[in-house]
């Protein structure tokens, strides 16, 4: 496998000012300020009152012939940063990779040069190829505060990116790092865009297509507002952080695998952008094709099966919206030399029991395993996704891929090769018959009788998280109703288990205000018109 670092080119080192201040001694203080440089002054810092800084100025730090940007914050107790000296954020710490102690210099910087895009874009332009190249770079290697992307999210959310904006983002930000060549003509993914709560298919879709033989090395993201990402669920059965060596091999010997996409490198501007997209709850179509379209292609798919649910409380909720939404990612997907399927699936509600990681690793197993306590759900979904993924095979006729992937799990081949997976990225100990959920919980019960004729995504994936998923692999919701089902007052809807009072009583909190379910008529059962 090869790795393409060559477009585009290293960019200069940032302005600054000509004169750098004296040397102050690097202290690594402990903070994580998520994805932003951050450098802490003492206020009577002789460096501090000379250069006129002030609460966030953005300067220069240089060391060791590194450079980074950062934003400086203001310390006036001298245990977190002395006079003499330089307090580095986590981020800034690594970026700047010296060690403590080691001398540096700051001064104040000039903004990156790409901030004159930036504000042309504030003001409703339109951005060509060269402007979104060096606003992008700028973004990966640190050099926007998050008072300045901030600016670009709502700019590029607010002015709705063009079809052609989108598709040079997203270029842009494939070039932003490292780009995976696996030196195969067929290099599979799957990906939801997410919003459904316990929609963990792609722990099932993998083995079951790498079993079939097709390579798919599965990079998943963690959970940032979720009870659960892939690489979370994952992490309760095996190691996801793999140096990328390992990783190679283990995706040459078993055609797959359930990685975390933290230590690839791959598309690092949107991590970057994540950072602000999430707390402020924009999803934008332009933001998220890109995001999801440049991490694919980084890390080297030549197909694509992207999942689109619909529903009332999914991120799309028409049919309409979907298919705009659709035609887009077919546009960027078909500029990149991307194969992609688009399928539109149910999101009405959640997909599978369990919510919150082990619950979902439960489920997963459980359908592995051919287990009838498996959801049928889960099972089903991620056999129709894996049969789409199946039928890009030249040697696989149109239509067939369902019967295969089937195949496939009910031989118990795919259960062999996730087994194989998980011993190779290093196994965690797991019985999914005693999956070790938190030992707190309490229940959750219908009000009156009646039909589910609701399930609000947003409040139980609310309600798994209060309760502490998924930083606390055993918390969550575990599910015991869905849509259509007949349930009389008083019986059980969910379970929530949490491991710390506070979580518990937070989540208990959250479920008064609102259990999430809608108890009605069969008639008021949401339909959706869906592809499978």
């Amino acid at each position: 496998m090869s790795q393409d670092n060559t477009e585009p080119s290293a960019p200069p080192a940032p302005p600054v000012n000509l004169v750098a201040a004296a040397n102050l001694a690097v202290r690594r203080v402990a903070i994580d300020t998520w994805r932003e440089n951050v450098v802490y002054l003492h206020r009577d810092c002789d460096v501090y009152r000379a250069e006129g800084f002030q609460a966030l100025s953005k300067v220069a730090v240089h060391a060791n012939g590194q450079h980074i940007l950062a934003t400086v914050n203001v310390v006036d107790d001298p245990a977190i940063v002395g006079c003499q000296e330089l307090g580095l954020s986590e981020d800034a710490f690594a970026q700047l990779g010296v060690q403590d102690g080691h001398t540096a210099s700051v001064s104040q910087a000039e903004p990156p040069a790409s901030m004159a895009a930036l504000f042309r874009k504030i003001d409703g332009e339109r951005l060509d190829r060269d402007d979104f190249h060096a606003i992008v770079r700028d973004i990966a290697q640190h050099h926007y505060s998050k008072i300045e992307l901030t600016a670009f999210v709502v700019a590029t959310n607010r002015g709705e990116l063009d079809r052609e904006e989108v598709y040079f983002l997203t270029e842009a930000m494939v070039a932003s790092g490292r780009k995976l060549d696996w030196r195969e003509p067929l290099v599979v993914d799957k990906h939801c865009i997410g919003g459904i709560p316990g929609n963990r298919t792609s722990m099932l879709v993998v083995p079951i297509v790498a079993a079939h033989g097709m390579l798919c090395p599965k990079t998943s993201s963690r959970a940032i507002t979720s009870p659960a990402g892939t690489a979370d669920t994952m992490e309760v059965l095996a190691n996801v952080e793999l140096p990328f060596a390992q990783l190679e091999e283990i995706v040459r010997d078993h055609r797959g695998c359930l990685a975390w996409g933290g230590t690839a490198d791959l598309s690092p501007a949107d991590d970057v952008l994540i950072s602000v997209e999430r707390p402020l709850s924009i999803d934008s179509p332009g933001q998220m094709v890109a995001s999801i379209l440049s991490k694919k292609i980084a890390a080297g798919s030549t197909h694509l099966v992207l999942d689109i649910p619909i529903g009332p409380t999914a991120k799309v909720r028409s049919m309409p919206e979907a298919q705009r939404l659709r035609r887009l990612f077919e546009y960027v997907a078909q500029r990149m030399r991307l194969s992609l399927d688009v399928v539109i699936t149910d999101g009405r509600q959640p997909i599978g029991n369990g919510i919150g990681p082990v619950l979902e690793a439960r489920d997963v197993m459980r359908v592995l395993e051919c287990d009838p306590r498996a959801p049928i759900d889960l099972r089903q979904k991620s056999l129709r996704l894996a049969g789409r993924l199946i039928e890009s095979d030249p040697d696989v006729r149109g239509g067939d891929g369902f019967a295969i992937a089937r195949d496939i799990l009910d031989s118990g081949r795919a259960l062999t090769r996730m087994n194989d997976i998980i011993q190779a990225q290093g196994a965690r100990p797991f019985d999914h018959n005693h999956p070790e959920l938190g030992a707190l919980s309490f229940e959750v019960r219908a009000s009156g009788a009646g039909v589910v004729a609701g399930i609000d995504n947003f409040q139980i994936a609310r309600v798994a998280r209060l309760a502490g998923a998924p930083k606390v692999k055993g918390a969550g919701v575990d599910l015991f109703r869905k849509l259509g089902d007949s349930v009389a007052a008083g019986d059980l809807l969910y379970r929530v288990h949490a491991s710390y009072p506070a979580d518990l009583e937070f989540a208990r909190q959250a479920s008064a205000r609102s259990t999430g379910y809608t108890i009605g008529r069969a008639n008021e059962v949401p339909h959706v018109f869906v592809e499978f």
